[in-house]
């Protein structure tokens, strides 16, 4: 089997699911590194490709037009997107100010239009087909390695 190049990619969260992984590294990294080809993980490493994708772990929710278009592009580039921690899979907590007051989202709005965020945050899945969810804040460690595991079966089967 061909090693499957992957992606690891953060949008709005405290990246603590990129924490998770880099803490499963220390466990996994002699059997991974014979199975991935680590494409784009920022936290690993200075230069990063831009695809394609076998697999694309997307952490985090999407507060801009940008965040959006990025992440688009990405479902383009994958062949499987992995939504990861609870930012990702249900848009919380990065998702909070969804429900603020208007007095609150008044008292934000400076920031917004600073970052160029929308109205609203969203769960990848608004913006984009996801194909695996890991939920939990941080990322629950043995859905992922479950998802892992999976997408490794699909591929040895193809």
């Amino acid at each position: 089997m061909n090693k499957l190049d992957i992606g690891w990619f953060s949008f709005t969260c405290c990246e603590d699911s990129t924490i998770i992984f880099t803490e499963l590294l220390n466990k996994h990294y002699s059997s991974w590194s014979k199975l991935f080809n680590f494409k784009h993980f920022r936290v690993l490493k200075q230069h990063n490709e831009d695809g394609p994708f076998d697999i694309s772990f997307i952490e985090g929710a999407i507060s801009s037009d940008k965040q959006a278009k990025r992440v688009k592009e990405i479902r383009d580039n994958s062949k499987y997107i992995v939504a990861t921690g609870a930012c990702g899979v249900v848009g919380m907590p990065a998702g909070q100010r969804n429900k603020f007051t208007p007095e609150q989202n008044a008292e934000i709005q400076f920031l917004l239009d600073r970052f160029e965020y929308n109205d609203k945050v969203l769960k990848v899945e608004d913006v984009i087909k996801v194909d695996y969810k890991v939920p939990g804040c941080p990322m629950n460690e043995e859905i992922f390695i479950q998802t892992i595991n999976n997408i490794v079966d699909k591929a040895n089967k193809n």
